[in-house]
């Protein structure tokens, strides 16, 4: 039996979830990774073992959608990362696909969690649980939620509604049973993948590479490498600090033209032509009512929401990578994955 801590990671093949792995098998921690087919275990136990020693990596199966598993993933647990969550690349056309499995997810992960006894927490949610219907000329901290009232599309929604499940149901648990909790607030999350599996945050790179965009519309994204995003959970779940928090993970504001500057001097000389042409923002606009996958970046136009992080530069001593690297680390990553033909 061994002697190490458990961890329990919910959505264990997820772009984050498979860097906080890398980083609690690397500190020291047994981990053991919830997946909606246990099929991928193999694949995802070669992607690991390249960055890590996986002899504490154990999968179990469990569904967000339902109740079977999730007492079972939980047994001799001590904390759990529930970082399992829907990202669409589209917005879908019904919100509760989103929403649905977001919040009801969450609440079966964490339930399950404080019947085995866990004894804290860490839940990954997003900016789009803050920014939603907020001021863009005030800094927003992590006081703020998102106003689910509001038209703030279903990704924030879910989101939102998520993560306020989760508080809630914390607070209703009485002293003897309630873990500690914390929840994790990145922004939009580059760097280099584990796995040969691209997340809906990579699109902005992966489109800029392969030239799959007609243009740069003028939209701007509060950026985060997945490494900083992954070492913030691992640092929650040890830091006496961190308890009760949200934490606000973000590195750097950056626009599109910025991204796709960096892009062409770092894979320009290897062949790779990145679009630098302005789109206005009505063709940007005009092109999202009938192309579904613009609709987010119809939706970025315009001024970008900032953000106060000396909360988690504080509490968890973070130091993040500068996005330069980041955005860098991406591109390779997806290339050398093949995931973007070689030129």
């Amino acid at each position: 039996m061994s002697d190490k801590q458990l961890v329990i990671v919910t959505g264990a093949s997820g772009f984050i979830a498979l860097h906080a792995i890398t980083q609690l098998l690397a500190a020291g921690f047994a981990v053991r990774g919830t997946l909606r087919d246990t099929s991928r275990a193999e694949d995802l136990s070669v992607a690991l073992s390249r960055h890590c020693d996986i002899s504490a990596l154990s999968f179990a199966e469990a569904d967000l959608l339902d109740d079977a598993g999730w007492d079972e993933a939980m047994v001799g647990a001590t904390y759990l990362l529930h970082m399992a969550s829907p990202l669409p690349i589209a917005t879908p056309r019904d919100e509760n696909d989103l929403i649905v499995p977001a919040r009801d997810g969450a609440l079966r992960a964490i339930r399950a969690a404080a019947k085995a006894g866990v004894t804290r927490i860490v839940m990954t949610s997003s900016i789009a649980a803050i920014y939603g219907g907020q001021d863009k000329n005030i800094f927003l901290d992590e006081n703020y939620w998102s106003d689910v009232t509001q038209s703030i599309g279903a990704y924030p929604k879910s989101k939102t509604m998520a993560e306020q499940a989760a508080w809630e149901y914390i607070r209703s648990l009485d002293d003897k049973t309630r873990p500690e909790f914390v929840s994790i607030n990145p922004g939009f999350v580059l760097g280099p993948l584990i796995a040969a599996k691209t997340s809906a945050s990579h699109e902005v790179v992966r489109r800029l590479i392969a030239r799959e965009v007609p243009g740069i519309p003028d939209i701007g994204f509060n950026l985060v490498d997945v490494r900083d995003v992954a070492s913030a959970h691992v640092e929650a779940l040890r830091r006496d600090a961190a308890p009760k928090n949200r934490y606000i993970c973000i590195t750097e504001l950056l626009s599109l033209r910025q991204i796709a500057e960096q892009l062409q001097i770092h894979l320009g000389p290897r062949g790779y032509k990145i679009p630098t042409r302005h789109v206005p923002d009505w063709v940007i606009r005009l092109i999202a009512i009938f192309n579904p996958s613009l609709k987010v970046a119809a939706e970025r136009l315009g001024p970008s929401h900032r953000y106060d992080t000396s909360h988690v530069r504080s509490d968890l001593d973070w130091r993040p990578i500068p996005m330069h690297q980041s955005i860098l680390d991406t591109a390779d990553s997806l290339i050398d994955l093949k995931i973007i033909d070689p030129q």
